[in-house]
């Protein structure tokens, strides 16, 4: 079988990132396609791949898959082996609920602090919004800490894919400049340890 994945620019698009994650936890080997974002021909481009105009999209021997949610479970069914979700069902029902929280919500963050790999510089003065978003993000860390049955450095102890859905809130809270508490600092340097990371990072920083 073979896997094609639609993204946009490494640098900027977060759900991109996201889906790229969750195929290398799930030890997937597939090619991928970019798109650059905001140029005239972009959701004309995105158009040829998903009646969405949106990223990622991915190409499987069962159709094309839209949106990151949708990709994960995807792959989580595909590939039980490689338990992409919580082993224990009270933490993978955690999981998945902070990934929908994350897939549903947070706009203030999102809008106020757009993902770039590039930024290395805060905001004078962070909006209200964005700073109850990162308030509440540090809680919802902490409460899946709390529901992990599993020791490690990630969320849930293991990497799985709720890492995949916190990676980009990491990169905007280093990027920024955010001031953090110990815990939530020890995690953001863990997404970045992460080697799958790594990669996309090198990439999105060597990006135009």
């Amino acid at each position: 079988m073979s896997y094609h994945l639609i993204i946009g620019d490494k640098r900027y698009s977060s759900w991109s990132l996201r889906a790229a994650l969750a195929l290398d936890l799930a030890g997937v080997d597939y090619t991928e396609h970019l798109i650059k974002l905001n140029q005239p021909d972009s959701r004309q481009r995105m158009l040829e791949h998903s009646p969405t105009a949106k990223v990622p999209v991915l190409k499987t021997e069962h159709g094309s898959i839209a949106d990151t949610l949708a990709i994960a479970e995807y792959l989580a069914e595909r590939f039980p082996d490689k338990h992409l979700w919580p082993h224990d069902i009270a933490a993978r029902a955690q999981a998945r609920s902070a990934c929908a929280q994350m897939h549903s919500g947070f706009f203030g963050l999102r809008g106020n602090l757009p993902m770039d790999l590039q930024r290395d510089a805060g905001h004078e003065a962070m909006p209200a919004d964005a700073e109850a978003d990162i308030q509440r993000m540090l809680a919802l860390w902490r409460e899946c800490r709390a529901a992990s049955t599993e020791q490690g450095p990630y969320l849930f102890g293991q990497v799985s894919l709720v890492d995949a859905f916190f990676a980009p809130v990491a990169i905007r809270l280093r990027t920024y400049h955010v001031e953090l508490p110990a815990d939530a600092a020890a995690y953001v340097d863990t997404i970045y340890q992460w080697p799958a990371f790594k990669a996309w990072q090198k990439a999105g920083l060597e990006e135009e």
